[in-house]
């Protein structure tokens, strides 16, 4: 093998390698979130979409070169060769083996690197939307705790109303505005959290569909690979 294509294939299995951690089940998105966020990553993640697309280039060279070279060496004309020189037949599927393998390896290395990035940026999503889902919750348990108190103060101070003076009709009118503000702030907490619940469903839907559509590219890609495999296997018996 090459050394362009040993680099090809080694980063083949980097990518088999990041999607079996990022699949594991006992590695939460918040981890992740953590790992994403860090120094090493935030500086490389800086030029990521520089990155990402120099990556897809040169992915895409390799697999047109590895299209053209199983083209090559599957074309009739080497059946010509082959009568003149049987000896050839060895060296002409030799090179017909290595360019159906390069064609392999370059194009699951091109599909991983799409489906790593949009897996990253799924969990990076769903990550965010857990942390503001359990921030929405302690806020709402907060302010339910606080209006719960002011209105066992307000309670309190009712039943003592009728023997307190002004000064502490006062107090309780600044006790009644406290709880209306609590009140408000309690809606609000309850708005923020069916908003986050309602992202955190239609995020959980749209990971469902990009799952779909990944077994619907694994089973476009086995169907090309048999029609490949028929379409060689009648050549050679042309």
């Amino acid at each position: 093998m090459s050394l362009q294509w040993t680099f090809v294939a080694c980063f083949l299995y980097a990518e088999i390698c990041a999607l079996i951690f990022l699949l594991l089940p006992f590695i939460s998105p918040g981890r992740w979130q953590k790992i994403f966020k860090s120094r090493i990553v935030n500086r490389i993640a800086q030029n990521g979409h520089v990155y990402f697309l120099v990556f897809i280039a040169i992915l895409t060279l390799f697999f047109l070169d590895a299209i053209r070279e199983v083209r090559k060496y599957s074309l009739s004309e080497h059946e010509l060769e082959l009568a003149s020189n049987p000896s050839a037949d060895t060296v002409i599927h030799m090179k017909l083996f290595r360019g159906q393998r390069n064609f392999y390896i370059s194009g699951f290395a091109l599909f991983l690197w799409f489906v790593i990035r949009r897996l990253a940026v799924l969990t990076s999503i769903q990550a965010t939307l857990i942390a503001a889902n359990e921030a929405s919750m302690k806020q709402a348990k907060s302010a339910s705790d606080a209006a719960k108190r002011l209105m066992d103060e307000r309670d309190k101070v009712k039943k003592e109303g009728d023997d307190k003076d002004e000064s502490e009709k006062a107090t309780s009118d600044e006790v009644t505005n406290k709880l209306n503000a609590a009140k408000q702030e309690l809606q609000k907490t309850r708005e923020d959290l069916r908003k986050a619940q309602l992202d955190m469903d239609a995020m959980r839907k749209q990971a469902e569909s990009i799952n779909r559509e990944y077994d619907r590219l694994l089973k476009e890609h086995a169907q090309l690979q048999a029609k490949l495999e028929m379409s060689e296997d009648g050549k050679k018996d042309d």
